[in-house]
């Protein structure tokens, strides 16, 4: 009796030793996940548990033989894993038929193409953008539903509007800069978890360093996170014309560093927010950003970064080579649309210094977007020529891209300025993975809410950022583990965001869970298809409740908004 009684301490002692639950004794819960492979999103490897919810919690992790739930989901042969996180997402902008989570449409609301590729949280009001006050946004979504869990930052581009009104373009003075760090107090004490700023944007490009750092002084005694859509995401900003602006601009490496500078000097957590090396003659250049931040890091700066998985960016699908003074009549205004861009062209193109700045400017849009092979058609007048690239166009009508361009203009679309839709892609691979191997570095959507009547503009990324990273970084090209994917997507962005209840599958973390096969995960969506939603992630669970069922959008609406 006594031998048979040190055995079972044994044995019981060797199980809380491996943290494996035990249970003597049948125990009820309102969900239960057996044999699945789990991936706690730590960045270990996966191990064989039984997952337990609770009242929307995970209550046990581990072999629970004898546990029993009101449902229960053999999930043998899958993986589970923590709901992912999109620290850069823009699940709130706008509203009306193209709203985000202020839409009147619940169905909107519950996210399906975000929800669908495995995200649980978003966080919202990007690139200086949010609504005001962040309480009355915060009020309305608890109140309608939101199928993600939301974080809510408040913008530096609408605070800088509120304190200067239409006179924002020029540098703050320090008395509106201790108006706007009020304001930016007062959202952190109504819920605001951060800021946001978009210094590629207007009002933002009109800002100077020291006063971002001045409003960033206020993150650090909420927990708050600075999070940057930064000046210039490749050799020069997206505004810069260099017949209209000059011959220096902002380049991601200023970007790089000013982004440090503000989490230097403000002491704030920041984020440089979807990384990349924008730009043909500027691939190669995440070497010399992912160095400057990995120094900064570590002298001890708290600066973070986060990419989605696409080598083409969403200005990218707006693509237009002609620029934009050649199209409009002198003293127009941009707002002004041009009633014949052709002829206008072709005037501009007939005084010869004109003509020259003009392919100059094509030359150099060309560049930006990845180089002639590399900008891609998706409508023009001539179906023929859909999904053949600018090069492939030049060697048909053997033309160089610059005249190719030109032509496109003159017989393409009245409608569209450039003559034709267009998307470059911009990113260099070896840039991207370079990229998604630091550690520090999140995944992200950089997109919002989607649904087919949104039209075939809609970047594929609003479809399928997390699930393309796992089978294309991890599975695929082998760029990265599974782990890291999964790391990247969950315990890294609740990391950076402070979220110590989700991110990974531990007891008493909200049950937030994606429960997908591997052999089949992959995003569907494209740039002629975009509006397809990813296979292969079988449930989603999002605070115990699922808003994908067997593989089927359920419509819920469980979300959060969350709060320090």
């Amino acid at each position: 009796m006594k031998a048979a009684s040190t055995l079972t301490g044994l044995i019981l002692a060797g199980a809380l030793a491996t943290g494996i639950a035990t249970q003597p004794a049948a125990q009820r819960y309102d969900l239960l996940i057996r044999n699945g492979r789990v991936l706690d999103g730590t960045g270990n490897p996966w191990f064989p548990a039984d997952i337990a919810v609770t009242g929307g919690r995970i209550a046990a992790v581990g072999a629970l033989p004898n546990a029993q739930a009101a449902r229960v989901i053999d999930a043998a042969g899958k993986y589970v894993a923590p709901g992912f996180i999109d620290i850069h997402s823009h699940a709130d902008d706008g509203s009306g038929p193209r709203g985000g989570f202020r839409d009147p449409d619940p169905v909107r609301r519950s996210a399906p193409n975000l929800v669908s590729q495995g995200i649980t949280t978003v966080v919202v009001n990007q690139d200086g953008r949010s609504p005001w006050p962040v309480a009355e946004q915060r009020a309305l979504l608890e109140k309608n539903g939101i199928g993600p869990n939301a974080m809510l930052l408040v913008g530096h581009g609408t605070v800088r509007r509120r304190v200067m009104g239409d006179d924002v373009r020029r540098a703050a003075t320090a008395d509106e800069i201790v108006k706007m760090r009020a304001l930016v107090r007062q959202q952190l004490q109504e819920g605001a978890v951060g800021m946001s700023a978009g210094l590629e944007y207007e009002p933002g490009r009109w800002s100077t360093t020291d006063e971002v750092v001045e409003l960033a002084r206020e993150l650090p005694a909420f927990g708050g996170v600075y999070i940057s859509h930064e000046r210039s995401e490749g050799s020069d900003p997206l505004w810069y014309v260099p017949s209209q602006d000059g011959p220096v601009a902002p380049t991601l490496l200023d970007a790089v560093r000013e982004t440090i500078e503000i989490g230097e000097k403000s002491g704030a957590r920041v984020v440089a927010s979807h990384l990349k090396a924008k730009g043909e003659h500027y691939w190669g250049s995440s070497a010399a950003a992912v160095t400057l931040i990995q120094r900064a890091r570590d002298r001890g700066v708290d600066i973070w970064a986060d990419q989605y998985p696409y080598p083409t960016s969403g200005t990218d699908g707006s693509t237009v080579l002609i620029p934009a003074w050649a199209t409009r009549p002198p003293g127009a205004t941009t707002n002004q649309p041009p009633t014949d861009r052709a002829a206008m062209l072709k005037r501009v193109l007939g005084d010869p210094p004109t003509a020259k700045l003009v392919r100059s400017d094509i030359a150099h849009e060309i560049r930006r977007r990845g180089g002639a092979e590399n900008i891609t058609v998706y409508d023009f007048t001539d179906k023929t020529l859909y999904g053949k690239s600018l090069a492939d166009i030049a060697r048909l009508w053997k033309l160089d891209p610059v005249e190719t361009a030109i032509r496109i203009q003159m017989e393409g679309l009245t409608t569209r300025g450039g003559g034709a839709r267009m998307r470059g892609f911009s990113m260099a691979e070896f840039d991207m993975e370079h990229i998604a191997k630091q550690a520090w570095v999140a995944t992200s959507t950089d997109g919002g809410i989607a649904m087919p009547a949104d039209g075939p503009a809609t970047h594929a990324r609003f479809y399928g950022s997390f699930t393309r990273k796992i089978r294309h970084y991890a599975i695929d090209r082998g760029a990265i583990s599974l782990e890291h994917a999964i790391r990247a997507a969950t315990s890294l962005p609740a990391r950076i965001m402070g979220l110590a209840d989700r991110g990974q599958v531990r007891e008493g973390h909200a049950a937030d869970l994606v429960v997908f096969d591997l052999a089949t995960i992959r995003d569907k969506a494209t740039f002629f298809e975009p509006h397809q939603h990813s296979e292969g992630i079988a449930y989603v669970f999002i605070n115990g409740v699922a808003v994908v069922d067997e593989g089927r959008l359920t419509q819920a609406v469980p979300g959060k908004v969350l709060v320090r």
